[in-house]
């Protein structure tokens, strides 16, 4: 809720709602900011083109800043490309740098609308750059859209489905175990169920999958298979949201990371792109970091190759 001094008090907001928001303008509402921070940034990500050109009209710099990024930024990495094309037409930059030396202009020559503004002479992607959007497209497509949360992966390059068991020391499930486990996860013990885990081999390694649990994200798990190699961990937690990991050469060394949310000011030109391919795709982005190349999402939803179970030991101190 907005605070009285700003004029927006009291407004239930629709981001679609021109009209009103022109009529609170009208009446002194500051075009700059609300409760939440500039509210055209707010209004490219949530709002209708024509709310944005609206609040785009009031304002004193439509390429100001927040969280060292414009409005047009937001509008493209939220993938709303008629929002971009009026801030565009209001006068924003799609060439301005941004964070990790990304304009807005040449972002979008990487996701599913490469022509939304005219293109500088010189201005393109890189070689490597083609290549890592082409194969988001295809990894996307591949997984498509399904449900996943409450779901643990982690995904390991280089190794397959065999090997994981063998460095997490997993012995295989008896069928009876997993029929009934796969009958109903929440109603079964919670300490039993934990402990296993489906192992599948993918093109580039492999992915370990718990659909109802956090177990293979455990330190003590990523640490055992990222010995030599690198692995991504993902708990798609039901209260808190996505939450990520990495490790490397069995060490921890990224935790409480953020996969498919938006690229971060600190972030350099390749997470920028990767965070931008993968917005709102969890699972794809953390099999892109490992290098994975999975076909479809049977790794992630089952059956998976094997059902393992876990020995018994502290997997949260490493």
């Amino acid at each position: 809720m907005a605070a009285e001094s700003d004029g927006w008090a009291g407004m239930g907001w629709d981001w679609t709602d021109a009209d009103g928001i022109r009529r609170l303008l009208d009446g002194g509402a500051d075009p700059e900011t609300w409760s939440e921070g500039r509210l055209l940034h707010s209004a490219a990500v949530l709002g209708s083109s024509e709310v944005v050109a609206v609040l785009a009209d009031r304002v004193a710099d439509v390429d100001a800043l927040e969280n060292g990024v414009t409005a047009l930024w937001e509008a493209v990495v939220s993938r709303k490309p008629e929002n971009a094309r009026a801030l565009a037409a209001a006068g924003a930059d799609p060439w301005r740098l941004s964070i990790g030396g990304w304009s807005p202009g040449r972002l979008s020559l990487a996701g599913p609308t490469p022509n939304l503004f005219p293109v500088p002479e010189g201005v393109g992607l890189t070689d490597t750059e083609r290549a890592a959007a082409q194969e988001a497209h295809r990894l996307t497509t591949a997984l498509g859209t399904f449900h996943y949360e409450g779901t643990g992966l982690a995904c390991v390059a280089g190794i397959d489905a065999g090997e994981t068991a063998h460095r997490l020391e997993a012995a295989p499930v008896g069928d009876e175990v997993i029929a009934e486990l796969l009958e109903d996860p929440l109603e079964y013990d919670m300490e039993e169920s934990l402990q296993i885990i489906g192992v599948t081999s993918v093109p580039g390694g492999c992915v370990v999958t718990q659909p109802w649990g956090y177990a293979p994200q455990m330190p003590g798990v990523l640490s055992r298979l990222s010995a030599g190699t690198v692995c991504y961990g993902l708990y798609a937690n039901p209260k808190s949201g996505n939450q990520g990991s990495i490790a490397r050469h069995g060490t921890v060394e990224g935790w409480d990371l953020h996969p498919g949310g938006g690229p971060y000011e600190s972030d350099t030109s390749e997470e920028v792109l990767a965070s931008y391919l993968y917005h709102y795709n969890a699972v794809a982005y953390s099999c892109a970091f490992a290098g994975l190349r999975p076909t479809d999402r049977r790794a992630v939803v089952g059956p998976p190759d094997a059902w393992v179970e876990l020995p018994r030991r502290d997997y949260w101190s490493h």
